[in-house]
């Protein structure tokens, strides 16, 4: 009789445990990507317009996206955070290579962020600390509130415990496209620096300066 109880007692505690609910697992941080690039481009225009409401809206421009994802993606892969890759690449080259007549100003914004694994991406959290982060920099801050700019592309790629961001902005500053396509592109992380040239005959290109990127943990 002892012996049958304890057997019922081990079998209601075996029942027990298996009636407590699992905590759901968090989605895979690589299938959130799109939807943190998407919302990233939102706070951006907000941010951008409470700090200058005459500022040009910025257009989602699928040429920027496609940079951008290319710049992310590498970053992810390679490990590292700064405007040129190991190889040298940049947004400007790699835009270039895709479009040899593109032409105008290029800023670029970079930023990367841990997750623990076991709470995932929360993608309105990760979005909005990585505006936080820019805000803090003033080369970052210049560059999405900088009014001339009127195109954007967003890129966000994970590898690791790490989700890697690069958003692009852009202006052609009113440069004709027959221009010589030798004089395409000058890439500013700091917008004040691309102010300076408003107007201007944008002769060779300049190699990013400023920031690398920003971090942020969580």
């Amino acid at each position: 009789m002892t012996k049958f109880l304890i057997i019922a007692l081990a079998f209601l505690a075996i029942a027990g445990c298996a009636a407590v609910p699992q905590a759901p697992q968090p989605p895979d941080p690589k299938s959130q990507m799109t939807v943190l690039e998407s919302r990233i481009t939102v706070l951006i225009e907000e941010q951008r317009l409470k700090l200058d409401p005459t500022a040009k809206p910025l257009a989602p421009d699928p040429e920027l996206a496609h940079i951008a994802r290319a710049r992310a993606a590498d970053m992810a892969a390679k490990n590292y955070l700064a405007h040129a890759a190991p190889n040298g690449d940049t947004s400007a080259t790699l835009l270039m290579a895709q479009d040899a007549k593109w032409q105008g100003l290029l800023g670029e914004n970079l930023a990367a962020q841990h997750y623990v694994k076991q709470s995932g991406v929360d993608v309105e959290q990760f979005a909005q600390r990585f505006l936080d982060e820019w805000m803090k920099s003033q080369p970052h801050r210049e560059n999405l509130a900088f009014a001339a700019y009127d195109r954007t592309g967003v890129g966000a790629a994970v590898n690791g415990d790490t989700v890697y961001v690069a958003q692009l902005f852009a202006s052609d500053m009113g440069l004709k496209a027959e221009r010589d396509p030798e004089s395409i592109v000058t890439e500013f992380p700091s917008a004040a620096a691309a102010a300076s040239l408003a107007g201007q005959t944008v002769t060779p290109p300049l190699r990013l300066r400023g920031a690398e990127g920003t971090k942020a943990a969580n």
